[in-house]
């Protein structure tokens, strides 16, 4: 466990930005992360995880920690569910193909979504329909100032959407360090309640979907609109399905009768950010090594050489041209450091 000075971060955000850390660690074991606190109390640090989640505009002035705790296990089971727990520096994806081969239901929607177990409750991640918080049992943190470990259960996260705690109350407060979660083990809830899914099944004639299907699909659908960022470098949907009142809705869906919505309660409804990006132009655009995706509107991408402050731009002259045009405020799913 080596401290590394003025070490370049480009392979450890998704968005391949050359930027550096004043200090760098990973860190592997709980009782690694637990000396580095300790020995470095004065220090301003920066927790990492899998770098798919943010957009660095500037270097960092601080001791990076990287959170690479590895390891994967179920704890308990009845006939019915199975609560496995993953360690945080896990990937993602590879945790979900892990609970698929095991036959164990809830986490199959998420499939292909970048970054590692640890972060997945910070932005309540979800796709095609399921959240992270439908089968998040709790997490264990440490507290950074006393490095005090304390168990968060799903209600004490406070979900919403792509919001919890840790991105509010406890910010920059605790670092997460495994994930326990409940799936199915019989009797699984397949949700094919997106029509691309369901579009997707049915070119492959599935009528009947495993939890393997349903995964295969979501794939197949993220590897059409989405870029890899080992080949493109992006960091996933940059903007968050603006939420709005049904009483504001309907005024500005009176001037846009075609705007697509889904409704999430009673009073409020979802548009989907990469429509209302589309519609001003700029799906496909390019500006120097930083752009807009030419097949999902939602995803800002580096061509190459682009700087975080670039990529930043382009994502402030998106929000404003989608504001003058339709009068709703699109907001980052990104976080921007």
């Amino acid at each position: 466990m080596e401290i590394q000075s003025n070490f370049s971060l480009k392979n450890y955000n998704t968005f391949g930005i050359e930027a550096n850390a004043k200090q760098f660690v990973a860190v592997h074991s709980i009782n690694e992360l637990k000396t580095i606190l300790e020995e470095n109390k004065n220090e301003k640090k920066f927790i990492l995880g899998g770098g798919s989640n943010m957009l660095l505009t500037k270097d960092i002035d601080a001791l990076v920690i990287h959170i690479d705790l590895k390891g994967k296990k179920t704890i308990k089971e009845d006939d019915d569910f199975v609560w496995v727990e993953s360690q945080a520096g896990e990937t993602w994806h590879d945790f979900v193909l892990w609970t698929i081969d095991n036959n164990f239901g809830g986490l199959e929607n998420m499939s292909l979504i970048p970054g590692n177990v640890g972060t997945t409750p910070v932005q309540n991640i979800g796709a095609y329909g399921t959240e992270i918080k439908d089968t998040f049992v709790s997490c264990e943190a440490m507290n950074i100032a006393t490095q005090e470990m304390k168990t968060f259960d799903n209600a004490e996260c406070n979900f919403g959407y792509r919001e919890s705690i840790f991105k509010n109350e406890v910010k920059d407060q605790y670092i997460i360090t495994s994930v326990i979660f409940k799936l199915t083990k019989r009797n699984h809830k397949i949700n094919t309640s997106y029509g691309d899914i369901l579009a997707e099944l049915a070119k492959n004639n599935i009528s009947e979907p495993t939890l393997k299907d349903v995964s295969n699909a979501v794939i197949a659908i993220r590897q059409s609109k989405l870029p890899d960022p080992k080949e493109l470098g992006n960091s996933g949907s940059f903007f968050k399905n603006p939420i709005l009142l049904k009483s504001d809705f309907e005024k500005i869906h009176q001037k846009f009768p075609e705007m697509k919505f889904y409704e999430v309660s009673e009073t409020e409804v979802k548009v989907p950010a990469g429509w209302l990006i589309e519609q001003t132009g700029f799906k496909g655009k390019r500006f120097g090594d930083a752009g807009v995706h030419k097949n999902q509107a939602l995803v800002l991408v580096n061509y190459g050489n682009a700087t975080g402050q670039e990529i930043l731009a382009v994502s402030k002259e998106v929000q404003k041209t989608v504001f003058e045009k339709f009068g709703i405020q699109i907001e980052a799913e990104v976080n921007v450091i």
